[in-house]
C-alpha cells in the first residue's frame, strides 16, 4: 500500500512529499528525493526508503543533482514509535548524541532506547550521529567556502582524518573529490534550508513583526532575522522566504563553526521548516469539526530560547501584546549586550543580577523575572521546563508558552490565553483533545480567527 502511495507520489514529483521518502535506483547506485529533475527511473529498478540513512546503508550514494540532504525532515510525531521519533529528534534539533542523556531526557532505559532505535530505523545511534554528521558535512562543502578542516569540526568531528573516513564510508565519496567538482556562487556562509509547501509567510511575518524586538531582531517583506549569543558562541542570520524554490536562503554570521549545526538546527525550529503542514492541516480539519475555516500553511513562529521565551511570558502575563512588546524591549535596551554591529538578548546572569529599576511594574512580577532568570543561570540545559512550576511568579500559562515557542513542542494548547479563550467561544462547539498532538498548531489557528 505505502510502495503504491510513494510510486505516485514519485511520478507526480510534488514538493509536498520531499523529505517523506527516499528514492534509491539500483541502476544507478543512487538515492535521490522525489522531487529529483533527472529522468524517472524504471519502476522494476527502484527501491523505496522512509528515511536517507537506510538508503546509505545498503550501499546507495547520494544523488549530487537533487542532493538529498536538503530535503526538509519527516514528520516526527507520528507512528506507534513514538520514543525512537522523539529521540530522532532531538538529535536532528538539538545536535543531542549521548545515549544516556537521551534516554534520562526520554525517561527510559539506554539499553531499551538503543533496542528501539535499531528495532525502527534499522541502525544504531551512533551510526545515525554519524550519518547526520556527514551529511551536513556534504551541505557545507557544496553551499560554502569553508576549508574541509573547518567543515570537519563545524559537523562535530575531532580530526580531519576521522571526518575523511566517515564521509567516504557513508557517502562512497571523499570530501575533497566532492568540493572539486562543486562550483559555489556565494563568497560568504549561506546555505538553503527547504521545506515542503505551502508556507504561509505573510502569516508567520505579520505575528512576528507585531513582536519584533529591535534591534535584535529585524524583518522585512521577505526576511527574518536576529542575533543569538550563549557563553560558547554569538552570532547573527538572515533567512530569506523563497517561495518558488521552496526554500530558505539564510546567511549566517558565527564566530566558532563548531556550534555552526546547532544553529542550523535552531533556525529551522524557529522557521518551523521540518513540520508536514498537509498531514497536520488533514488531522486538524477532520477534528475540529467545521467549526471554523483553517488558514492553510500556517507555521509556529519560534523564540531562539527557552529562556528568551519565559522572560517573553513573564513580561506578557496579563497585558497586551503591545504592553509585552514595549516592555521586552525596554529589558533589551536596558540590559542587552551590545557590541560594535550588534545588540544580543540578554543573559539570564544578566536578568538575574538586575534589580528591575527601569521598569514600572509590581514587584512580584520583578520577582518572577528573578526567580526564572536564577534558575536558568544555576540550572544550564535542562529543558524540563515543569521545574519552573515551583518557582513563585511562574503558572502554568507561561510554562506552556515557553514550551511552545520556547521548544517548538507540537502538541500544546494554550487554553489559558484570554486570545484562545475567544476564538473558542466564537467558534462553533468542538473537542480540542481529537486535535492531539497537533494542538499547538490549533493554538496558533485559532488566535488567527482573531486576527
Amino acid at each position: 500500500m505505502i510502495s503504491s502511495y510513494w510510486q505516485k507520489a514519485r511520478q507526480s514529483r510534488d514538493h509536498r512529499f520531499d523529505g517523506l521518502f527516499y528514492v534509491a535506483v539500483k541502476s544507478t547506485g543512487i538515492y535521490c528525493r522525489p522531487i529529483c529533475p533527472a529522468p524517472t527511473a524504471l519502476e522494476k529498478n527502484v527501491i523505496y526508503y522512509e528515511f536517507a540513512h537506510n538508503a546509505a546503508q545498503d550501499g546507495f550514494r547520494p544523488c549530487i543533482r537533487c542532493r538529498p540532504d536538503s530535503a526538509p525532515g519527516s514528520a516526527a510525531w507520528q507512528g506507534v514509535k513514538t520514543t525512537a521519533l522523539r529521540a530522532k529528534q532531538l538529535i536532528d534539533q538539538y545536535d543531542e548524541h549521548d545515549c544516556e542523556k537521551l534516554a534520562e531526557r526520554l525517561g527510559v532505559s539506554s539499553r531499551y532506547l538503543r533496542r528501539l532505535f535499531k528495532q525502527h530505523f534499522g541502525l544504531s545511534l551512533t551510526q545515525y550521529r554519524l550519518f547526520k554528521q556527514c551529511h551536513f558535512a556534504k551541505k557545507l562543502i557544496q553551499e560554502t567556502h569553508l576549508s574541509l578542516t573547518d567543515i570537519a569540526y563545524a559537523a562535530g568531528f575531532k580530526s580531519t582524518r576521522r571526518f575523511n573516513d566517515a564521509f567516504f564510508k557513508q557517502l562512497n565519496m571523499t570530501p575533497s573529490a566532492l568540493r572539486q567538482n562543486t562550483k559555489i556562487q556565494s563568497t560568504s556562509l549561506t546555505l538553503t534550508l527547504p521545506f515542503r509547501p505551502p508556507y504561509n509567510w505573510l502569516a508567520l511575518r505579520s505575528f512576528i513583526e507585531k513582536r519584533l524586538i529591535k534591534p535584535v531582531e529585524w524583518i522585512s517583506e521577505n526576511s527574518y532575522g536576529r542575533t543569538f549569543s550563549n557563553t560558547l558562541y554569538k552570532g547573527c542570520f538572515t533567512a530569506e522566504f523563497i517561495e518558488s524554490k521552496h526554500h530558505f536562503k539564510v546567511k549566517v554570521e558565527i564566530d566558532d563553526t563548531q556550534y555552526l549545526q546547532t544553529v542550523i538546527n535552531n533556525i529551522r525550529r524557529v522557521l518551523d521548516l521540518d513540520a508536514d503542514i498537509n498531514l497536520i492541516e488533514t488531522h486538524l480539519n477532520t477534528s475540529i469539526n467545521n467549526a471554523f475555516t483553517l488558514c492553510n500553511g500556517l507555521r509556529l513562529p519560534g523564540i531562539w530560547s527557552e529562556f528568551e521565551a519565559g522572560i517573553r511570558a513573564v513580561l506578557g502575563q496579563q497585558v497586551s501584546v503591545a504592553a509585552a512588546h514595549s516592555l521586552v524591549t525596554k529589558l533589551v535596551d536596558e540590559l542587552g549586550e551590545k557590541d560594535v554591529n550588534h545588540v544580543y538578548f540578554p543573559s539570564a546572569e544578566q536578568v538575574a543580577q538586575s534589580n528591575f529599576d527601569f521598569f514600572k511594574m509590581p514587584q512580584a512580577r520583578k520577582n518572577a523575572l528573578h526567580n526564572l532568570a536564577l534558575f536558568c543561570t544555576n540550572n544550564p540545559g535542562n529543558s524540563d521546563l515543569d521545574l519552573w512550576l515551583d518557582l513563585k511568579g511562574i503558572g502554568p500559562w507561561t510554562v506552556n508558552y515557553a514550551k511552545l515557542r520556547g521548544q517548538s513542542q507540537p502538541d500544546i494548547l494554550l487554553d489559558g490565553d484570554l486570545g484562545i479563550k475567544k476564538a473558542q467561544a466564537a467558534a462553533s462547539s468542538f473537542n480540542s483533545e481529537k486535535c492531539t498532538p497537533f494542538r499547538s498548531y490549533l493554538t496558533f489557528q485559532l488566535w488567527q480567527q482573531l486576527s
